[in-house]
């Protein structure tokens, strides 16, 4: 697997490309936004990790960049920021994760794990539709009429499980083990930023469709 590592730290950027390099992953590791769009040109990677607070360009226009680009690989965000505000600007830009510091290698390592893998059961390749929602797993996006809006690898894996589920209850343990995989350390809040984020959208495009929750239990498509 193939890594880009942007962090303009110079002792945790060499701490981390040590510790990935010694995982087995292959590593290009940048200083600056700047060396990570040039880098984005230039190769394909499975995992992008993006320090938020860089010289140059910051870790956020990175990540907009890269997604205006159609570049849909996992974006896994650090920064020292971990207020919920905060990650919703990162899952606004287009981010797939998020991180917050200090962590531990472990943790890190685990998330790359799930970032890294795809389930194939929730990326087909045909549009599917629910209700007034055109739902494209594709382009990675959503339209209502003449409106449509870009999604996240999460969101669109989540939006997915809620659809083929017909408005039947999901879990946010089912959630969180297809989008963030079984071992993948999170928990209900990202699950509940993700869902807040898609609701957004949905009202955005101007979707009849809802998100209903219901406590303690989970959350279900209404058309």
């Amino acid at each position: 697997m193939k890594i880009l590592l942007a962090e303009d730290n110079v002792q945790l950027n060499k701490a981390l490309s040590t510790l990935l390099r010694r995982n087995s992953y292959v590593v290009d590791a940048v200083h600056d936004g700047e060396e990570a769009l040039l880098c984005l040109k230039q190769h394909e990677y499975d995992v992008i990790v993006l320090d938020i607070m860089m010289p140059r360009v910051d870790g956020l226009t990175v990540l907009s960049s890269a997604r205006k680009q159609g570049i849909a690989t996992p974006i896994l965000l650090l920064t020292a920021k971990s207020t919920v505000e905060d990650k919703i600007v990162g899952l606004d830009a287009g981010a797939d994760d998020y991180l917050p510091k200090p962590f531990v290698t472990e943790e890190l390592l685990a998330r790359i794990r799930a970032l890294g893998r795809r389930k194939a059961s929730y990326t087909p390749s045909a549009k599917r539709e629910f209700g007034d929602l055109v739902i494209d797993a594709d382009s990675c996006s959503i339209r209502c009429g003449e409106k449509s809006a870009s999604l996240g690898q999460k969101e669109m894996t989540i939006l997915l499980l809620l659809s083929e589920s017909e408005g039947k209850m999901v879990s946010a343990q089912a959630m969180m083990e297809a989008a963030w995989d079984i071992d993948a350390s999170t928990g209900n809040e990202n699950v509940w930023v993700f869902v807040s984020y898609l609701r957004k959208k949905l009202e955005a495009v101007g979707s009849k469709v809802k998100i209903k929750s219901a406590r303690y239990q989970g959350y279900y498509l209404e058309k």
